[in-house]
């Protein structure tokens, strides 16, 4: 059998290009040199006629590039066939004929390793693709062999990680920039990359690194990464730079797809683990620039929301890969400058918790690992409290209501004693405020009591006519104004609340500025609830200062009211309720009170999320508002549309219709509004005097009108309204555990211990906080020319000290920590992949290296068998002499 395949072997070298079925074509752009002028082959030559060697000639003088082909090539006739040997060479290249390939690689010296299929695949790129590790060690041996770049991506791109690591050991990668620049960014005279109207097999921006990332390859990302490799994160959006604006002019698509690639790179969890000190920040940063993006480049709005999620999974992966709670708070934290002391004990910085927040992860925030060492730091300084029932954590909220003023005097006294630590937890903090705020709106209902069962003083009637009591007829001279317009003792409380929380949300937002205090949708709420009350108090205390006025000129001029003429401006003042002007402040500020009482008691809404019930319902309802805004553009559109229509139409009629509805514009606007409730009738559209085109007009537009109003946009609203709250609904766990955080976090930070009033009284620790701070000021302004003297050296200092990635001896707890983690996701991730079920692909590679075998076995028998016939012939030679 061997006989005769090495009786094959040596025909196939006298057979014609034409008896084989793969050779197609050849490269008309590759030097004479490169396939030489005759192959010597068992003794034969090719020799070629004059014409050919012109040509040749020419090709001899030009310089050797790459050829210009594509696949679309294999459509049109090839230049040049391909030779025998050539032929020969890309078969044993691809099927893994080591031996046939090591044999002409040595007896042919002007072999061209550059011939290409019809598919322009070099014997290099064949060798790669089918995962022939020892011939592309062959081929990397020669000088001239060309597209090494495209062999190292298709490499990358099938996961290949020794044939990655041989073909990164060839010379060419000794210049970094080959790793770093993309095929677009390499010179179009190199053989490094192909270049041809069709592209590559891979996008031209595409760059060994960005492909590893993107193929989740974390061996061969790391090893490009130590050889210096690495993704430049594209410019801004918005970026005015030359090159963007060339890019952006010369071709918009090629740039926005080189920006996805690059992003899809950065994005990529393989990259993310092994190129940044912290992944953590930098995952979260990703996420939030690629969510921005997504919001700004509509058209690849699903590319970068899927980014972004990526990002978002890779940090909650961490997260799940934690196994003590020093790996959980070092996640939650970050690298702090001083890791092992806190300005106060067990109160962490949650550093990146903060971001996770602002950036809305919410599967980060509401995972278990995070929950429990937010709930630890809840109870803080109440180790009991966290196992009890709800009936006893109900028993110390009340205790706290009924005894908040004790407890605030105590905190002032002694803000470090045991009672002050206690209150300085963030669940006692909760509790304080949330029972200052529900005796506020105690107040506020008390501050109506007097009028539950109707107030006494008709509105047509002073005091003086009424049949009030012997003390408001004891003073003849008061003014019935007086008597309605000072504040009672209930109204100065009020004030005193109202104070209160003023002062906390300046101090709110001196500590967190004006851009993250107007992120948050509740602080609206507070600013609006606020001014309206500084309304009310400044309407009431001018109607009160114009009272006082009067009432002194009256004391000033007259000894009785009785039977006086007053002067206009002060009769006023002695005038019953029906008779005051629409735009007396007194009115204004009672119905800015009315406004601010309905706003006060919304705002309990924002405690709802500590509850696991009205949790939920209380999401609900805020992504309904959301819904409500989004419906009222087009309701407004319809609305104004048929409000002027009906108006326009009915305008003329005033008086000859049998109501004033839609006769002017006031009217139009609460006939159409009420009809929404089904509250106006149908005769507001006829008319008496007998005008039926016009009558019949009307009742079509309003027929219409509540069509499109009741039936399909309100429907509208409700379906919206129904798929907000499924949506919550179906994710209710994750939703109210992310509201429930944010409402801690809120508490976690030091300061805002007394609730409202008792924050404007300064408490000592609050002025010891301010002498320090005014200290520290003087200090620094004095010491400041010292200071700048000091601080190059520091810094350089700093930047020697850090100037690479692990240049520190002793990394720290955060680094350590973070090394750990990052070694059990990419275990993981290794796992997962290997547990996946075995593809096409695979049984193709084992398929490749049982024919590589064969083929060596075939090599190993056949040089056994010419040892042993050498053996014989020996054997056989000295048997002949004796005999």
């Amino acid at each position: 059998m061997n006989n005769r395949l090495l009786t094959a072997h040596r025909c196939s070298h006298t057979a014609g290009y034409s008896d084989s079925p793969r050779a197609r074509s050849r490269d008309n752009l590759l030097m004479y040199e490169d396939f030489g002028e005759e192959y010597c082959c068992s003794g034969q030559c090719l020799n070629h006629s004059n014409s050919e060697r012109q040509l040749m000639s020419r090709l001899i003088a030009a310089k050797r590039r790459q050829a210009l082909r594509g696949p679309a090539y294999m459509f049109s006739a090839p230049s040049v066939s391909l030779s025998e040997v050539e032929q020969r060479f890309l078969e044993a290249a691809e099927y893994g004929n080591i031996p046939e390939v090591r044999r002409m690689l040595l007896h042919i010296p002007n072999l061209n390793v550059n011939a290409v299929d019809y598919m322009g695949q070099n014997a290099l790129q064949l060798a790669v693709a089918n995962e022939h590790l020892e011939v592309t060690e062959l081929l990397l041996g020669r000088a001239d062999l060309a597209r090494v770049g495209d062999a190292l991506l298709l490499a990358i791109s099938k996961g290949y990680v020794r044939i990655t690591e041989a073909l990164l050991g060839h010379p060419s990668f000794r210049d970094a920039r080959r790793l770093t620049a993309s095929p677009a960014q390499a010179d179009m005279l190199d053989d490094f990359y192909a270049y041809d109207e069709d592209g590559t097999r891979f996008s031209h921006d595409v760059t060994p690194v960005i492909l590893a990332a993107h193929c989740q390859e974390y061996e061969i990302v790391h090893t490009l990464l130590s050889k210096g490799a690495r993704i430049d994160h594209p410019h801004d959006y918005f970026c005015g730079c030359d090159s963007c604006n060339y890019q952006q002019q010369f071709d918009s698509f090629s740039h926005s797809r080189s920006r996805i690639n690059a992003y899809r790179g950065l994005a990529s969890p393989a990259y993310l683990s092994l190129s940044n000190e912290d992944p953590v920040l930098a995952a979260l940063e990703l996420s939030n620039e690629l969510a921005m993006l997504a919001n700004i480049e509509k058209e690849f709005k699903n590319d970068y929301c899927c980014l972004s999620s990526q990002c978002k999974d890779y940090v909650v992966g961490l997260l799940d890969l934690c196994r003590s709670t020093e790996e959980v708070e070092a996640i939650l934290n970050g690298e702090t400058d001083c890791e092992d002391t806190y300005d106060v004990p067990g109160h962490p910085s949650l550093s990146r918790l903060k971001l996770a927040i602002k950036y809305e992860l919410k599967k980060f925030v509401a995972h278990p690992n995070c929950q429990q060492q937010l709930l630890s730091i809840w109870y803080e300084n109440l180790p009991g409290l966290r196992q009890q029932t709800t009936a006893v954590k109900l028993l110390v909220v009340l205790a706290v209501a009924i005894g908040l003023p004790g407890l605030a005097v105590a905190y002032w006294i002694g803000p470090c004693s045991r009672v002050g630590k206690v209150l300085r937890s963030p669940f006692m903090k909760f509790v304080a405020h949330a029972s200052s705020f529900t005796i506020f709106l105690g107040l506020l209902v008390l501050n109506a009591a007097d009028r539950f069962a109707g107030t006494t003083l008709l509105p047509n009637v002073t005091h003086h006519q009424s049949s009030g009591g012997p003390d408001l007829h004891a003073d003849p001279l008061l003014l019935y104004r007086m008597t309605t317009t000072p504040f009672t003792w209930m109204e100065i409380l009020i004030i005193s609340w109202v104070l209160g929380m003023i002062w906390a949300e300046v101090k709110e937002i001196w500590s967190q500025g004006p851009g993250e205090y107007l992120l948050e949708p509740w602080n609206f709420l507070d600013f609006g609830m606020l001014a309206i009350f500084l309304a009310f108090f400044s309407c009431r205390f001018a109607a009160l200062r114009r009272a006082d006025l009067a009432q002194t000129y009256v004391r000033q001029h007259y000894t009785t009211l009785a039977n006086v003429t007053l002067p206009p401006e002060i009769n006023y003042f002695t005038q019953a309720r029906i008779y005051w002007l629409p735009s007396d402040p007194q009115l204004v500020s009672e119905g800015l009170y009315a406004i601010a009482v309905v706003l006060s008691f919304s705002r309990i809404a924002y405690i709802l999320p500590a509850n696991e019930s009205f949790g939920p319902l209380q999401i609900s309802l805020g992504r309904t508002v959301k819904d409500i805004f989004k419906f009222m553009v087009i309701f407004i559109l319809v609305f104004l549309a048929f409000m002027i229509g009906m108006f326009n139409l009915y305008s003329y009629y005033l008086g000859a219709k049998q109501n004033d509805a839609f006769t002017t514009l006031e009217e139009s606007f609460k006939t159409l509004f009420w009809a929404i409730f089904g509250l106006s009738e149908v005769k507001s559209v006829v008319i008496t005097n007998g005008h039926k085109f016009i009558e019949n007009t009307g009742y079509v537009l309003y027929g219409v009108y509540n069509v499109t109003m009741v039936i399909v946009l309100l429907n509208m609203l409700i379906a919206m309204i129904n798929n907000s709250f499924q949506e919550i609904e179906d994710d209710a766990d994750v939703e109210w555990k992310f509201a429930r955080a944010k409402l801690w976090f809120s508490y976690f930070e030091e300061g805002r211990t007394l609730p409202v009033p008792f924050n404007l009284v300064p408490s000592p620790k609050s002025m010891v906080s301010l002498i320090r701070a005014i200290k520290s000021l003087l200090l620094s302004f004095m010491e400041g020319h010292r200071k700048e003297k000091t601080e190059t050296q520091l810094n350089q200092l700093g930047e020697s000290k850090n100037s690479g990635y692990g240049a520190s001896t002793s990394p720290s707890r955060y680094e350590k920590i973070m090394k750990r983690l990052i070694k059990r996701y990419i275990i993981k991730a290794q796992a997962h992949r290997e547990s996946d079920e075995i593809t096409e692909g695979e049984l193709k590679e084992i398929k490749q290296d049982i024919s590589s075998l064969r083929y060596e076995l075939l090599e190993e028998k056949a040089q056994n068998m010419e040892t042993l016939d050498g053996l014989l012939r020996r054997l056989g030679e000295i048997g002949a002499p004796s005999s």
